[in-house]
């Protein structure tokens, strides 16, 4: 092993030197990637001039914008998997005595986190930032709505052209709370990084010295041997999802953190987040479902405000990378509102604006963000972020419109097809029947017609965008490709919403109401006709996930054998 790394370049002062595995998902895929090879480098230098040795690896990710609207999108969520297996390959193979590691974006953060769990060395998470908003606070999700105006006729193609143009002026996470801000924040959270690492605007000097002040403090983590099993613990995940209620964070954390759970032997079941949820108020005030972008969410405070005003939610004496509790970590940074007035980001609005993170007391929703829904359509449960909902769609009866693919339903909604009181059901876009893309482009083509919005329902055993608005209910479970009841519905079947008491359920047969026997009659003969499809994908690595993928209510990871 040390001719090898000798051969690498090493000097025979650097074999006896405290080995550091520096990975990041850097490369020119992304605007989330593409600017992590500079922090690198300064990670580099600093690890280097402490005294320790560092060896840079990568496993770059994808970019779920980039892949939305083509067969690209169902390697998204198996590209957790892979960059997580990745990861544990490098740091087996090639033995290292702590981690540095540097991501962004959607997967790449959540795998990152899953591989330090796995491996359980000592290790700390750098997040790479969030880009800056576009002309008038433009953001990314913005471009889905403008898209489906765009095919409507509604706006010009130079129109178009020019939101498309100018949406990302910057590198760095999307500008809203989506997935890639969500597990940012998600990951400080659960004290995997310093206080104030996520969302710092990704081109700015502020993040290169958080990157300094990371590699310093990881040196501190590897002397007193703190390693992710003692920080990733059962109080850290309660306090992640508590931010999670106060953040209105993307519902593919509730993917993530069951995953990331599962790697240090813990079960988040879906009623947890639905229980959090219920006693934790939302009062991040940020897109998609509040009014700010994510850039202007660090300047009014970042995760420590949040923290703060959770504080009387928290459990304070979680264990953090500092080396200390949350309580400790909140106590040092007295007032938090104060803390980045002299940003440096275009944002301004966010520097000390109350309305981006409002008190307990001003929330804008007092039942956080994101039901768990259940029944006979969902016996295993779906998720729906309530807080994107309109009122008059919290409790509704809608008439089935089933699709077997998004493809179908994206054209029907915009060819007219799709009509005010739909339950749009998509299928077969679970984690074994596709690998479990985003729809966010049917979604976006709901939520921007005024007479859908507020009176079609999105049902379907996918997953949706971070930027999703609208009554969109996803992760049904079981899914349709394991025999799941979503697969056995009909056109004009009844589908009763009822977010208030936690309801999905088929409650009519062909336009009319029926009672729960004659439903479930009608269910058993449906079934004994029905035919589990074969999974579309018949080779690599997506054959591969479909098959070995568990429910979306439990991670959707991929379990080690059939």
């Amino acid at each position: 092993m040390d001719a090898l790394k000798m051969g690498t370049g090493w000097s025979v002062d650097d074999l006896s030197k405290a080995q550091i595995f520096l990975q990041s998902t850097s490369g020119d895929s992304h605007p989330g990637s593409v600017h992590l090879e500079r922090l690198v480098r300064i990670a580099e230098k600093e690890l280097f001039e402490l005294g320790a040795k560092p060896a840079k690896y990568t496993t770059t990710d994808i970019c779920d914008g980039i892949a939305q609207g083509h067969d690209g999108m169902n390697y998204s969520l198996p590209s957790r998997e892979l960059i997580a297996g990745m990861i544990e390959i490098q740091a087996t193979a090639s033995p290292m005595d702590a981690g540095l590691f540097l991501s962004s974006c959607d997967k790449a953060v959540p795998a990152h986190l899953m591989a330090m769990a796995r491996l359980n060395m000592p290790a700390l998470l750098v997040p790479g930032g969030v880009m800056e908003a576009g002309p008038g606070g433009l953001t990314l999700e913005q471009i889905g709505a403008y898209s489906a105006a765009y095919h409507r006729g509604e706006i010009s193609q130079e129109q178009f052209e020019t939101y498309q143009h100018t949406a990302c002026p910057t590198c760095g996470a999307c500008a809203f709370m989506g997935t890639a801000c969500t597990m940012q924040i998600m990951a400080e959270a659960l004290g995997m990084t310093l206080p104030g690492a996520a969302l710092i605007s990704g081109n700015s000097p502020e993040l290169e010295e958080m990157t300094l002040r990371s590699a310093r403090q990881l040196i501190r983590v590897l002397e007193a041997d703190l390693k992710p099993s003692d920080i990733l613990t059962m109080d850290a995940f309660e306090n992640a999802i508590t931010v999670h209620a106060a953040i209105a964070g993307s519902t593919n954390a509730l993917l993530h953190l069951p995953a990331i759970a599962r790697e240090c032997g813990l079960r988040l079941v879906p009623e947890l987040f639905d229980e959090i949820h219920r006693r934790t108020p939302w009062i991040v005030n940020v897109r998609p479902s509040g009014a700010y972008p994510a850039s202007c969410f660090r300047e009014a405070g970042g995760v420590p405000a949040v923290m703060e005003a959770l504080r009387p939610l928290l459990h304070l004496d979680a264990m953090t990378v500092t080396g200390k509790t949350l309580g400790q970590n909140l106590d040092a940074f007295g007032n938090v509102r104060d803390i980045y007035r002299a940003g440096r980001s275009s944002s301004a609005k966010g520097k000390g604006n109350p309305e981006v993170i409002r008190s307990l007391s001003d929330a804008l929703d007092p039942r956080g963000a994101v039901s768990i829904l259940k029944g006979n359509l969902a016996p295993e449960g779906a998720v729906i972020k309530h807080a994107a909902v309109a009122p008059n769609m919290h409790r509704v009866v809608l008439r089935a419109l089933p699709f077997n693919s998004e493809e179908e339903a994206y054209r029907a909604v915009l060819d007219g097809r799709v009509r005010p009181g739909h339950a749009v059901i998509i299928r077969y876009e679970g984690p074994r029947g596709s690998g479990m893309p985003e729809l966010f482009y049917t979604t976006e083509a709901i939520a921007s017609d005024p007479n859908l919005i507020s009176s079609v329902a999105l049902i379907t055993d996918g997953r949706f965008s971070g930027a999703t608005r609208g009554p969109a209910i996803g992760h049904v479970s079981p899914e349709a490709a394991a025999g799941g009841p979503l697969a056995l519905i009909r056109e004009n079947d009844l589908i009763r919403i009822d977010i208030p008491d936690r309801k999905l359920e088929w409650m009519g047969i062909n336009g009319t109401p029926a009672p729960p026997e004659e439903i479930e009659a009608e269910l058993r003969k449906r079934r004994a006709s029905y035919r589990i499809p074969a999974c579309k994908e018949k080779k690599g690595i997506l054959s591969a996930y479909c098959q070995l993928a568990v429910s979306a209510m439990e991670g959707a990871y991929m379990k080690e054998r059939p």
